[in-house]
């Protein structure tokens, strides 16, 4: 195969602008998949992204597509996530391509995401060609989101292609545009092999399979392959592209994207972003990989019985071959027992992996209160990173705390300015600018504390602005900040996975929420329970359960009252006496539901 005849993009864009939907088109239109096995989301094949319409992994796919001069050419894309906690996925498709379709909704126009993710593919200079999605819709606003469009990236009207991923329109205006604007593949097919490992899966039969772009240089099947950040050599037994199954080809060369079985069973082995090349011709120079990513939101997770430790690992390292932005590290806690502390990019990343590991590896797990980074300074100088509330030093020892800040981007509309403002001012945000896109949308940038939007940020911002608002962010900086740590205590014993690091000003609200919620989910026992939250050793907020009693004065007719006395006394002893040696245990839905507070 000639490199002239390939073309690698992606296709990016804002959550539900119809990425998924007119890949759909791209396959039909080069019959990569025929009518009878066609649905909806075709290249989504997880049923947590059918179930949600969303796009959770990127997917790469090789299309074959007959030029109008004759010329056969074949395309490699990549479909990407649009919502913000999948970003890195997007930066390791944007790492293997050279060009991208930048989908705009019509009904919608361009959103926060839209922008961070055109952002990242003009770092990696990539062709971009903009395209007009949903100009079918009775609500489209073509004139208007074309000016934002030619606004955005200083395109001319006619660069930008009206399309309709429901209906095909302008499908083959696009193919055409791929062949026309998106350069081809540099690389030299004689030079040493150099290949980019961009994704990577767990086969339970034939271990770990790692997805390529190759730079320059030939791979063929049986070649003895060398990782070079790992220096691990292996036999490459089978090579090939991605088709809607893989396809097995002899050999595969530079510009091409493809995929390694080498019958890895060791999943750390493989590392997204580390390089290949062949031992009997190496190249010199590693390919300079994408950023490391940079967790926002930590959470531990615990297995409900310890003696499936050693089964979640497995099921973790499995998980981060498919999604190299889970991080995790092993923890123990005093409730829990042993299990992990992992870091993930938003709330949302959290919900997905506790799924993918209920249904994809049949793991129950209790996931603990999510927080973020800090960093403590003591009075001797030292900086401590604290992870967990329990790292937090003792006050006497502390000098101050530090909390990461992130600058975060909103899109909306005029009429939501007011509500928007109150909410980032009630989560200590500070309004840094405010700039009118267009007559009907302006985007407001805030500078907020991470851990005010890790619970419901997201979720009330949509609400707030019926569903108009957009949201992205960047990490910033961290900043000192008067921070505590509030514990909860159940008959005057610390519950760790339910403390939690808060400001000094939000530590009574929040303190008076739990525990009232776990007055609500707590099972009565046959002793009073008192639910505490307390900071050091001052009580902020209370609740008691109270016992579970009989009635143990039934069986005395008439008026006796000291043998009633003396039964009220010998049960009210029995209680004090359970309530010293009773253990309250926490169900499992207890944590989960703490999380979603009120």
């Amino acid at each position: 195969m000639e490199i002239k005849k390939i073309r690698n993009f992606c296709v990016i864009a804002h959550i539900d602008h119809g990425k998924s939907t007119l890949s759909d088109r791209l396959l039909e239109f080069t019959q990569t998949i025929s009518e009878r096995d066609m649905k909806d989301q075709a290249l989504d094949d997880m049923d947590l992204e059918r179930e949600r319409g969303i796009t959770i992994k990127s997917h790469a796919i090789q299309l074959y597509y007959n030029h109008s001069d004759g010329v056969q050419y074949t395309f490699n894309l990549i479909d990407t996530p649009g919502h913000v906690d999948f970003s890195y996925e997007v930066s390791r498709s944007i790492a293997a391509c050279e060009g991208a379709l930048l989908l705009v909704d019509a009904s919608q126009g361009i959103q926060a995401q839209t922008i961070s993710n055109l952002y990242l593919a003009i770092e990696h200079d990539l062709e971009i060609i903009p395209i007009l999605n949903k100009v079918d819709m009775e609500s489209a606003m073509v004139d208007e989101v074309s000016e934002q469009i030619m606004d955005l990236i200083g395109c001319d009207l006619d660069e930008i292609i009206h399309a309709s991923g429901k209906t095909g329109l302008g499908v083959k205006d696009i193919m055409e545009a791929i062949v026309d604007r998106i350069p081809a593949p540099e690389g030299d097919p004689e030079a040493p092999f150099q290949a980019l490992v961009f994704d990577s899966m767990f086969n339970p039969y034939r271990g770990v399979v790692a997805y390529f772009r190759i730079l320059n240089g030939t791979i063929k099947k049986g070649q003895k392959i060398r990782f070079v950040n790992t220096g691990n050599e292996y036999d490459s037994d089978e090579i090939g592209v991605l088709r809607m199954s893989q396809e097995p080809k002899k050999e595969l060369s530079a510009g091409n994207v493809g995929y390694v079985i080498t019958g890895i069973k060791i999943s750390k082995e493989i590392k997204v972003g580390d390089t290949i090349t062949t031992v009997d011709n190496p190249c010199v120079d590693a390919i300079k990989g994408f950023e490391d990513v940079k967790p926002m939101v930590f959470a531990g997770i615990f297995p409900i019985d310890n003696d499936d430790f050693e089964d979640l690992r497995e099921s973790l390292e499995k998980l981060q071959l498919n999604d190299a932005s889970l991080v995790f590290e092993p923890e123990t806690s005093t409730a829990l027992g042993f299990g992990f502390r992992c870091g993930f990019l938003g709330m949302l990343h959290l919900e997905i992996i506790q799924e993918r590991l209920s249904r994809e590896f049949d793991q129950d797990v209790i996931t603990t209160i999510p927080n973020v980074s800090y960093f403590a300074y003591t009075k001797k100088g030292e900086k401590i990173t604290i992870h967990t509330p329990t790292d937090l030093p003792e006050p006497t020892l502390m000098d101050r705390v530090e909390e990461p800040y992130i600058s975060a981007q909103i899109i909306t509309k005029p009429d939501y300015i007011g509500s928007i403002m109150a909410l980032c001012m009630e989560k200590r945000g500070t309004l840094l600018t405010q700039h009118y896109l267009t007559q009907h949308r302006v985007e407001l940038s805030f500078e907020l504390p991470l851990a005010e939007i890790v619970f419901d940020f997201y979720d009330r911002l949509k609400s707030i602005s019926r569903g108009y608002a957009s949201f992205d962010y960047q990490p910033s900086e961290y900043k000192p900040s008067d921070l505590v740590k509030l514990d909860i205590l159940l008959n005057g014993e610390s519950v760790d996975a339910l403390s939690a690091l808060v400001h000094r000003d939000k530590a009574a609200s929040f303190g008076r929420q739990i525990c009232k919620k776990l007055k609500e989910l707590l099972p009565r026992q046959q002793f009073v329970i008192a639910i505490q939250a307390a900071i050091g050793a001052k009580i902020i907020a209370r609740e008691t359960i109270s016992a579970m009693r009989k009635d143990v004065t039934a069986k005395c007719y008439g008026g006796d009252i000291p043998r009633k006395r003396k039964l009220l006394d010998k049960q009210k002893n029995g209680k004090k006496k359970m309530r010293q040696i009773g253990k309250v245990q926490v169900p499992q839905n207890a944590f989960l539901d703490v999380l979603k507070l009120d």
